[in-house]
């Protein structure tokens, strides 16, 4: 029944009749709603982690490489991260070996995100799987889910690139500063701009 809050969440769920949790709806990809006990539980697990590792100093590499294997679901060998790194989960990030990020790198780990080998991330990339609905009435409810993101092996964003849900970027390629990445990019390929768009192969 609505009240004043607005309506009943059952009446805007968008796909009536699914018995499953929340949070089994969230690891499926489907239309959930964040207030499952599990996903309370792992989100404040992985904010007290990355809290951990954001105030870690820079030299204590040790350190910093013990809470990054603790955060993430994959950790490469010879992985860079500078902090500060913001993540909703952690748990559903993975870094292939040699990867290099730079500064202030922004993965909302709803679904899966897959950063390749030998990969360049500049700073303050934002890596953005959740989707949440256009339509007024569920979006006020909190109804949302999330597309996975992967990136290829040697794959190279600029700084403040934006990568949006369901994206895959192909090994080998570039994506320029700036850019917001609204589809797939091919591998081997340059991409720049808003949206971002192939200028040339490599």
């Amino acid at each position: 029944m609505a009240d004043a809050r607005g309506p009943d969440p059952a009446s805007t769920d968008p796909t009536p009749g699914d018995a499953r949790s929340h949070y089994d709806r969230m690891l499926a990809g489907a239309p959930y709603i964040a207030d499952h006990p599990r996903i309370v539980e792992e989100q404040a697990h992985a904010h007290r982690l990355m809290e951990a590792y954001n105030a870690s100093h820079a030299a204590d590499s040790t350190t910093r490489t013990r809470i990054l294997r603790l955060l993430l679901g994959t950790l490469g060998d010879d992985v860079v991260v500078r902090a500060p790194l913001f993540v909703d989960y952690g748990s559903h990030l993975s870094i292939g070996d040699r990867t290099f990020v730079n500064f202030g790198l922004m993965a909302l780990d709803v679904a899966p995100i897959v950063i390749g080998a030998d990969c360049q991330i500049g700073p303050n990339v934002q890596l953005l799987t959740p989707i949440h609905p256009v339509e007024p009435a569920p979006r006020r409810d909190k109804w949302e889910q999330a597309e996975p993101i992967t990136l290829g092996d040697n794959v190279w964003l600029g700084g403040g690139v934006i990568v949006l849900p369901g994206v895959t970027v192909g090994e080998d390629s570039v994506v320029g500063a700036g850019a917001v990445v609204t589809r797939d990019v091919p591998p081997g390929v340059v991409a720049v701009g808003n949206p971002a768009r192939v200028v040339r192969s490599l």
